[in-house]
């Protein structure tokens, strides 16, 4: 029986020369491809010995390092399922995640652990460790054992890898499960389609604790055999001295707004750069044109989300066209609808839905939820509002269900307003994304006070700071009379959308 499993694909793409750079740490430990197996293998060790098998949860809140990559790596190799969260996420969102998901191991960052080990135990979760090598139940003490062997647990195409948890409107987080093949699928066309050579180097300049920087950069990264240049975030001066030395980039909007305030990023900066790509949130067409006229490289723009990994690509070969995420991906297939899964006729406007190897296998044990997200013939719904051309290309024209995308990260307002509303002083709160020029848009509130006593926004912020990750705190709150409501009492967010779209102009 062959074996499924995602890292049985990487292993056999190594390169021949073991004592190639996989991961180029720019702060400080690397990791060669002769290393991959010996590392993750110790990491992979220690989880077993910490009763870690297949099927089993890990769940990892940990900072972007060398050696996180070989515990997502040994994750693989167990056969157990890999479970990342946003490090900017609260002790109390950190709870219900552990809660939700049962995982047998939590691991955290260094300094953390006292903080999370109450958070854990209410939660069930028995065992706790770190990834800093402090001697206290850390990880990274296995590095310094012999190497435990050469196992890959034996997995089906749709056995689970990972689940990656986005917001959901309810202000409840859904777990999306996602398989060996999804992944595998996704990462082998992406590598086909955007022209993946042996020689590229890629500059990793993303978080990993989301679908762009762990599986479509990494992925792509192991299939070619690649050297990444590992950032440990995103810095426009250290990208700039490091991008010579690199042949593709992946970011979102905001980093490359970032380089363009730059006077010492030049089109010789970008001598051996063959490509950049832009996703996680739209890309406006100023920041398209004035990269090209800058540099001389058109970004290519695409499309994706938790649940399927990327969808849409513009051509490598081709015209990329600024405002649009191209076509979808080869054995991706893409509709617009309308409300009853219905496809419109091209050049009408209706919600993407989509089907293909790399659509998840629904919501961790929300059957209801996953029904109400898939069409009678198997189309998933994004609930993105799209538009395609003739051709088949795609524009994304707005979002069904209020999303807002803040610096490349989903946030729900449902979740934010649920928290707010909770707050001494406040009748209701009704939170929207208005246009800011670095993090494409900026989380709003508009609160009314409840009549007693006086509310403020620095009230507001300061206390929803250790209530939300910091990327879904409102970065401003203004104090009104009364919401804007239709005939029906809906509250009209595009009414609001419009009276503050210039807050951060």
């Amino acid at each position: 029986m062959s074996n499924a499993n995602l890292y049985t694909l990487f292993r056999e793409r190594f390169p021949a020369d073991p004592e190639a750079l996989f991961l180029d740490d720019v702060g400080g430990r690397s990791l060669r491809y002769a290393d991959v197996d010996r590392h993750s293998g110790r990491l992979l060790r220690v989880l077993q010995q910490c009763g870690v098998g297949k099927g089993d949860r890990v769940v990892v809140q940990v900072d972007k390092s060398v050696d996180a990559v070989s515990l997502y790596l040994a994750c693989l190799r167990a056969g157990a399922i890999y479970i990342p969260l946003n490090t900017a996420y609260t002790p109390a969102e950190v709870g219900y995640f552990l809660s939700d998901s049962t995982p047998r191991v939590f691991v955290c960052r260094s300094g953390t652990e006292v903080a999370l080990a109450g958070v854990a135990r209410t939660a069930g979760v028995a065992e706790v460790l770190t990834l800093g090598g402090d001697g206290s139940g850390s990880l990274i003490d296995a590095l310094r054992e012999p190497a435990p062997g050469d196992d890959v647990a034996v997995v089906e195409a749709d056995e689970l890898a990972a689940i990656l948890y986005t917001s959901g409107t309810t202000g409840r987080s859904k777990g999306a499960m996602l398989s060996h093949a999804n992944l595998a699928s996704n990462a082998q066309v992406l590598f086909e389609y955007w022209h993946w050579r042996t020689d590229d180097v890629l500059l990793h300049a993303l978080p990993i604790f989301h679908v762009h920087g762990l599986f479509v950069a990494l992925h792509c990264a192991l299939l070619g055999g690649s050297r990444v240049i590992f950032l440990p975030r995103f810095d426009a001066a250290t990208v700039i001295d490091r991008l010579p030395q690199a042949s593709v980039m992946m970011g979102v909007p905001t980093f490359y707004t970032r380089l363009l305030d730059r006077d010492d990023f030049t089109a010789d900066v970008c001598r051996n750069m063959r490509l950049f790509i832009s996703g996680s949130a739209p890309l406006l067409a100023e920041t398209h044109r004035a990269f090209e006229q800058r540099t001389g490289h058109r970004i290519l723009e695409r499309y994706g989300m938790t649940e399927a990994g990327m969808i849409t690509s513009n051509p490598y070969d081709g015209e990329r066209i600024a405002g649009t995420v191209g076509y979808a991906l080869p054995g991706v297939d893409a509709r617009v609808a309308d409300e009853r899964g219905h496809e419109v006729p091209r050049g009408e406007t209706g919600v993407l839905e989509i089907t293909g190897p790399n659509v998840f296998r629904g919501y961790w044990q929300m059957p209801d939820k996953t029904a109400e997200e898939f069409r009678g013939d198997g189309y998933f719904v994004t609930g993105d509002i799209a538009v395609m051309a003739d051709d088949g290309r795609v524009t994304i024209v707005g979002r069904a269900k209020d999303l807002i995308i803040s610096g490349g990260f989903n946030v729900y307002p449902k979740e934010i307003e649920s928290q707010i509303d909770e707050l001494p002083g406040v009748r209701e709160s009704a939170v929207i994304g208005v246009p800011h020029a670095d993090f494409g848009e900026g989380v709003t509130a508009v609160v009314v006070p409840d009549g007693v006593g006086v509310l403020t926004e620095e009230a507001v912020i300061e206390a929803l700071k250790d209530r939300l990750a910091r990327f879904k705190q409102p970065k401003r709150v203004f104090i009104v009379d009364e919401l804007p409501r239709n005939t029906m009492g809906k509250v009209q967010k595009n009414v609001l959308r419009d009276t503050y779209r210039d807050t951060f102009a």
